[in-house]
């Protein structure tokens, strides 16, 4: 039986090669998989054209992903830089690659991608007309701007992050909010001016069955873009970010109609006590739709420990029901990540991710703590690095003070809880001071 996306695969009863593997690393049956596809509940991204992928399943109820942004810009066009990122990204267990690239030869990178990556790979086209076409904003018509969908889809990319929920209706509500920040998401403003400088209707709301058409043909998922999430704690959760969700709320229903798969992007800065019930209101409006979340930042204040504030925000979100996190990085709000800000801003997503899945109850999970647990209990120093979240900093940071016995560590030594409960429960004496 034939089948156009993975969507449309399980809608038919039909097991595909990526449900299989993506049920594997869940630990669950395929067939539990198969329902939540079918259901728009979990997508698996996955274009026919990236052969080298190693494919993922995103979803509430799944294990948390998280997503790495890469990609070259005016100021640093190294791509094999980039290129080094991501390999790193990937051994560090990213599931998705997202290329944000702005300057510089954006389709051999992007092609370097999906022939090299076997992460999930998600773009922002917007980004690349602006580059492709080389000419003002202004100038490109609607026609251009769907052709680098069309480009990108050919290029391999599994997931697009298309801004089609800013069109005139809720441009003109968010003139009229006032916000503290204006809008902040890079291809937000940009197709924001566009519609301001040209008069017309955003040409992806405009033309969106085409660009359902463009996903449904190459099984691209549509990542439905939140260009007025907000930029700042002050505009967290006011009326143009609602808005634009009630939008991507209706072109999820479209999408769902042509058995494309529907990610929707939400924030952003929040507080957290608004955290939980923004993911609630996305999933009721969003029919479940997966939840991808930049943080969200939960204060405005951190420059440099961005990385901190979004994990703390991210956690929040995923244990309520956000299936994706963007990892944030030490950069954020200053510079392009470095490769140590990189590796920063994958551990605390990872961290983010996986104390969600504890609170959520995900199979597993709880499996890895207890094993560490385990370890610290027996004074296993070396089972210990191998099962830290990240081997190579623990590892330094125990060699960089050696405790006088090995068995103990520089903050106890002998205080050590672990050593002396071990040794008074095996009928040893604890003498503490004179050992």
């Amino acid at each position: 039986m034939n089948y156009t996306t993975q969507m449309d695969a399980a809608r038919k009863g039909i097991l595909t090669r990526e449900m299989e593997l993506t049920a594997k690393k869940e630990g669950m049956k395929p067939e539990e998989l198969m329902e939540l596809v079918a259901e728009g509940k979990a997508v698996i991204p996955a274009n026919k054209h990236h052969a080298c992928l190693e494919p993922n399943a995103i979803g509430s109820m799944l294990k948390t992903k998280i997503n790495v942004n890469l990609g070259t810009s005016r100021d640093l066009n190294d791509m094999d830089l980039e290129l080094k990122k991501v390999e790193d990204a990937v051994l560090m267990g990213a599931e998705s690659i997202m290329d944000l690239s702005s300057f510089g030869d954006t389709r051999k990178f992007r092609k370097r991608l999906t022939t090299q990556c076997p992460a999930m790979i998600g773009t922002v086209p917007i980004y690349d007309a602006v580059v492709y076409y080389h000419k003002p904003l202004k100038e490109i018509t609607s026609e251009e701007w769907i052709q680098i969908v069309e480009m990108h889809a050919l290029d391999g990319v599994d997931f697009m992050t298309i801004h089609v929920g800013i069109n005139k209706q809720t441009a003109h509500r968010f003139k009229e909010a006032k916000r503290l920040t204006n809008i902040v998401s890079r291809g937000g403003s940009i197709i924001f001016a566009w519609m301001e400088m040209t008069g017309n209707e955003n040409p992806f709301y405009e033309n969106f069955d085409r660009i359902l058409e463009i996903c449904r043909e190459h099984d691209v998922t549509l990542s439905l873009g939140d260009a007025c999430r907000p930029g700042c704690i002050e505009d967290a959760s006011d009326i143009s970010q609602i808005e634009e969700l009630v939008t991507l709320g209706e072109l999820t229903r479209r999408a769902w109609e042509k058995d494309v798969q529907v990610i929707i992007e939400g924030p952003g800065h929040m507080p957290l006590d608004q955290i939980a019930a923004n993911m609630k209101i996305q999933q009721t409006i969003c029919k479940g739709a997966p939840f991808y979340v930049l943080g969200p930042l939960v204060t405005d204040i951190a420059p440099g420990y961005d990385h901190i504030t979004a994990a703390i925000g991210g956690a929040i979100a995923a244990a309520a029901g956000a299936s994706f996190l963007c990892y944030v990085t030490p950069a954020e709000h200053l510079r392009l990540p470095d490769a140590d800000d990189v590796k920063e801003g994958i551990i605390s997503a990872r961290i983010a991710a996986h104390a969600a899945d504890l609170a959520k109850g995900i199979k597993g999970a709880k499996e890895w703590d207890n094993q560490m647990s385990d370890a610290r209990k027996r004074l296993d120093w070396e089972a210990m690095f191998n099962l830290a979240i990240d081997p190579e900093k623990a590892r330094r940071y125990r060699a960089s003070s050696k405790p006088e016995k090995e068995d103990t560590c520089s903050m106890c030594g002998n205080f050590c809880a672990m050593k002396n409960m071990n040794r008074i429960l095996d009928g040893e004496i604890v003498n503490i001071y004179d050992e």
